[in-house]
Parts: C-alpha cells; sequence; structure tokens
C-alpha cells in the first residue's frame, strides 16, 4: 500500500469520492461500477477513449481521457491499476498531497472480505473463460454470487454483478503479484506459463508468486489445481490440493471425448458427476470446465445444474466470439497474446472445418514480444496467412528494439501492415467464401474486424 498509515475500509464506503486511475480497464471498470453500486463517488482516467469508458460515462460516472493532476481534485483517496507507475501525473498529485493511494488490488481485497466464500480463478491463461463458466454454475444453481471478470460475459451483460449471495468469484491476475492482495477461500490454479516478464525474472519467479497465493487459502479452505501441469505441480509440491486435468490420476477428469472436446463425462472422486455437452470447443476449453466442475463438485452443486449451465455457456467477449461474414468469409475476434494461448486458439479453429484460416495479429507489449519471439514465429507459421500489425504498446515504450515487422520477417508468407486501417483494407482486398478471419491480440485489433464488417 502507498500509505501505510491510511486503512483502506476507512475509505471505501459510502459518501466517499475514490478516482481510479486507470479506470477503463478490465477489472477497473467492474471496481468502478461496484463501488458506485456501494454507494460511493467514483471518478476516474484513462489514456484512451473506449467502449469500457464510454459504459461508465453513460452509467454517470465521471471519466477524463488523459491523465492530468487536476483530475484528482475532490478525491478522499486514488486507486490505481497496477500499470500506473508513481510518475504519473496523478499518482504524483496524489502523492504530493498526502491523498491515500491503493492498490486495484486493494480494493477487490477489501471488497472480497465481506462473502463467505472468495473464489479466485488464477492462471497465465484460461481466467476469463473459467470464471465465466463458474459464474454460469453458480447462477443456476441458485447461489446468486457477486462476479468480476475481466472481459463481458453476454449472461451478465457486463464483466461483473453484484449479488446478494455469501459467494464472490473473482479473477485473479498474478501481475505486479497482484492476487497476493486477495483473501480467497477457494484458490483455482489453471496453469503457470512465463508471462509477464516485464515483472517477473523468469518462470521460477512465477511459481513462487503462485505458491505464495495458495498459502493465503485458510486451513478450512479450498485449492483447485491443474495436475496435467508441471509447472503447476512444481510450484504446488507439498500443498494439498483437488487436482483436475485429462489425466486419470486426477481427482477430478475427463473421459469419453469427441474429437472436438464439447462432450465428455466428467469423473469426481472416482464417481461419475455428470455429462458435459459444452457450447465451445478446444482441448483448452475442456480444461476450464473440468477446472469449474472441480469446483461445483467440491461445493456440492448438483449435476444438473452444471450441466444445463455449461450447455448455455458459449464464452466470453473476445474468446473466439464471432463477429459476422464479410465477403463469405466469417470473422471472428480473440483476445489471444501469449504463444500458449494462440497455440489453443488455433488448435481450436482447426476443428471447424473452414478451408483457409487468416491470423490478423497485433501483439500485446514489446517485452512479452520480444521474450516470447521464436514462439510467436512457430505458432504464427502455422496458419494460412499469418497478417502482423504493430505491437500494441499498453503500459510500454520500445526500449527492447522490436517490432511486428521483424516477427512478420520471419514467418513465411506473412504480411505486415503497420497500422489498423491499412490491415482493414488488406482483409477487405483477400476475404473470399470459406475463410476464417481471426483478429488476435489483447490490444484495439478487434477495431478492424469491426470496420471490415461496417465496409459492406
Amino acid at each position: 500500500m502507498e500509505n501505510a498509515s491510511f486503512q483502506i475500509r476507512d475509505y471505501l464506503k459510502p459518501g466517499c469520492h475514490a478516482h481510479l486511475v486507470g479506470i477503463g480497464g478490465v477489472s477497473m471498470r467492474p471496481l468502478g461500477l461496484v463501488l458506485r453500486s456501494m454507494g460511493m463517488q467514483i471518478s476516474g482516467s484513462d489514456m484512451n477513449a473506449s467502449v469500457s469508458t464510454d459504459e461508465l460515462i453513460s452509467k454517470g460516472i465521471d471519466v477524463a481521457i488523459g491523465h492530468r493532476a487536476e483530475n484528482i481534485a475532490g478525491a478522499d483517496c486514488v486507486i490505481r491499476t497496477a500499470a500506473a507507475n508513481n510518475d504519473n501525473p496523478e499518482i504524483a498529485a496524489a502523492r504530493a498531497a498526502g491523498i491515500p493511494i491503493f492498490e486495484r488490488a486493494q480494493a477487490w481485497g477489501y471488497i472480497m472480505r465481506a462473502y463467505r466464500h472468495a473464489i479466485c480463478v488464477s492462471g497465465t491463461h484460461g481466467k476469463t473463460t473459467t470464471t465465466s463458466m463458474l459464474t454460469h454454475i453458480f447462477m443456476e444453481a441458485g447461489r446468486d454470487p457477486t462476479v468480476m471478470i475481466g472481459g463481458s460475459l453476454p449472461l451478465l451483460g457486463a464483466g461483473h454483478r453484484v449479488g446478494q449471495g455469501d459467494t464472490i468469484i473473482l479473477e485473479s491476475c498474478e501481475y505486479c503479484n497482484s492476487f497476493l492482495n486477495f483473501f480467497p477461500t477457494t484458490a483455482v490454479v489453471l496453469d503457470i506459463d512465463a508471462d509477464h516478464l516485464d515483472f517477473f525474472k523468469d518462470l521460477a519467479d512465477i511459481e513462487q508468486s503462485f505458491r505464495k497465493f495458495v498459502s493465503l487459502v485458510p486451513e478450512d479452505g479450498l485449492i483447485v489445481a491443474n495436475g496435467d501441469d508441471k509447472n503447476t505441480r512444481d510450484a504446488l509440491e507439498g500443498i494439498s490440493y483437488t487436482s483436475f486435468g485429462i489425466d486419470s490420476q486426477n481427482d477430478v477428469y475427463g473421459e469419453h471425448f469427441s474429437s472436438d472436446y464439447r462432450s465428455f463425462d466428467v469423473i469426481c472422486g472416482g464417481k461419475h458427476y455428470c455429462h458435459l455437452e459444452l457450447g465451445v470447443l478446444g482441448r483448452h476449453n475442456a480444461m476450464n470446465a473440468l477446472a469449474a466442475c472441480a469446483v461445483a463438485w467440491r461445493f456440492d452443486i448438483p449435476a444438473e445444474a452444471t450441466e444445463k449451465a455449461l450447455a448455455e455457456f458459449r464464452g466470453a467477449g473476445r474468446r473466439l466470439e464471432f463477429k459476422g461474414s464479410y465477403h463469405g468469409a466469417d470473422v471472428y475476434d480473440d483476445y489471444s497474446h501469449h504463444p500458449a494461448e494462440l497455440h489453443a486458439l488455433l488448435s481450436a479453429v482447426r476443428l471447424m472445418g473452414y478451408k483457409r484460416v487468416i491470423c490478423a495479429f497485433q501483439p500485446h507489449t514489446y517485452s512479452r514480444t520480444k521474450a516470447l519471439f521464436s514462439d510467436f514465429v512457430r505458432e504464427l507459421s502455422a496458419v494460412d496467412l499469418a497478417v502482423l500489425t504493430d505491437i500494441y504498446a499498453a503500459r510500454e515504450s520500445n526500449t527492447v528494439g522490436v517490432s511486428s515487422k521483424d516477427l512478420a520477417d520471419q514467418i513465411p508468407g506473412s504480411v505486415y501492415c503497420p497500422g489498423l486501417p491499412q490491415l482493414t483494407d488488406f482483409l477487405a482486398s483477400i476475404a473470399q467464401p470459406g475463410d476464417i478471419i481471426l483478429t488476435v491480440g489483447a490490444g484495439d485489433v478487434y477495431k478492424a474486424g469491426e470496420k471490415l464488417l461496417n465496409l459492406q
């Protein structure tokens, strides 16, 4: 915490004014809405206007575009995203004025302490989908949960909800050790991979962070972890947990899988728990569903509720999301921004039977592109046509000397489009029946696909 003498509980209460720096972020936006529902006055700022900031403004929250010292006027406290450094003008102004500054994760940590059950879903990949699956299950079972998801869920029409039950379900990110501010009674670890190497030193450092995270669970709590993933097993060695996976040695596993992994039986504790007919496809989504089933089983949720909920789940926003068709080509959008996520995405897409897979990829951050360069080349070389557009910088400046053109030069037959307008124009020129066009990345590449669909 920025000011050790200040207690966050004294500031997150009705009538207090909190200013959120980076309010358009995937967990900052729902935080602002939840705090407002608690009777607080909320304002915020973000570098860029977006769908998220538009939503906040439409709901009466004052959002400034651009970070300026005057934006914090009248605030009792400031809550910042992990990407907002001390040289941010609003953070600097708050420090100079002695206004308490809290981390986003501290705010969510405080909120979750009010619930008997805090289910925190962590992992390098799959958090949004698994959190969304659990939301479907717990709502179908009548548990009326409070939810925070790092994306949009059609069931909610948002990325969050405030329920009246005793359970809160939260997507829990490891970046900057944010999830170590949480108070999980149930911790889910989906997998552990090398990522966020602008913060973590190496894979061992990441594994240590996840180990600390699960150690936050009380003795009578629940840990659910991927028994198929070696990094997860290594990180949690010596810790007791409910394991899930495809391997039958796990406490929870699947069997009798269909070729697209939509249909399978779930075995929990050696007994048949349920039969799933998923509304999403791919091995990675089967693993996400097994994690959700492990939690549901340990919470004594009836199999019928789990089956119905997961049959109705059609994915979260920007997770292989169908956007429309252009000149006979189907356009999908996906948030994948790590080579392992690309691999899972493209493996699933191959099951869909398209004649040609066109992947328009926008790398996310220079540090990730540099650290995982050869892995990106390998995965993008597997598609029929890779189209690269400039790196989405997010919180970074290019101090490592890497570009999307560098990637394109190493991928046979690929095309480099320096900006989104050029990307849209190129996709429009090549689209034909039988194609699937994927706009992929955690930045704003989705706008190219949406612009393409608006050309008709």
